[in-house]
């Protein structure tokens, strides 16, 4: 019979963690519990808690659909405006329409990626927790706008007090 040795085994002993690192933040209750899901008829009420997860979802979904339909219109627009390149005119007044047209049709897609630019940074906003407060105030934007202008980052005060500025600098 071979001889068998005996191995010792070391037993970890369990860290003693003390009670304020054991207690979670609401926020880690929050998260463990996963996503928050709403109804596709969903729509935020005033009598909720501002900015909820209920909202912030919402507001989510909506600007993922609005820059989802904005891209498929801006691409749709670039396919079939690349289209017309090839039908040149003898005639100098359609030469000046299809110009004017092809300006205007371009203005309207740098105004749509703008648009993207800015839902982009409205998500960036809704994940660091700051979307639906106002950038100079803090203060909450409100529903009725952000339902409105869901990329709204100031409240009516201060984004008329923004625009009054463009304007005064535009003027010097």
């Amino acid at each position: 019979m071979p001889k068998t040795s005996k191995v010792k085994k070391k037993v970890k002993k369990p860290k003693i963690v003390p009670k304020a690192k054991i207690k979670s933040s609401k926020k880690d209750l929050e998260t463990s519990k996963g996503p928050t899901k709403i109804s596709k008829n969903y729509i935020p009420k005033e009598t909720e808690k501002y900015m909820c997860e209920k909202h912030k979802v919402f507001f989510r979904i909506k600007l993922q659909e609005w820059r989802k339909e904005l891209v498929k219109s801006n691409n749709e627009a670039l396919y079939n405006g690349s289209m017309d390149d090839n039908s040149i005119s003898a005639d100098i007044v359609d030469q000046a329409n299809s110009y004017t047209d092809k300006n205007v049709e371009m203005k309207a897609i740098n105004r749509q990626i703008k648009l993207i630019s800015e839902i982009d940074k409205a998500l960036i906003r809704i994940k660091d927790e700051t979307y639906g407060y106002c950038l100079d105030t803090a203060e909450p934007i409100g529903l009725k706008r952000l339902m409105a202008r869901p990329v709204a980052k100031y409240t009516i005060a201060a984004q008329e007090k923004h625009e009054k500025n463009e304007k005064v600098h535009a003027d010097d």
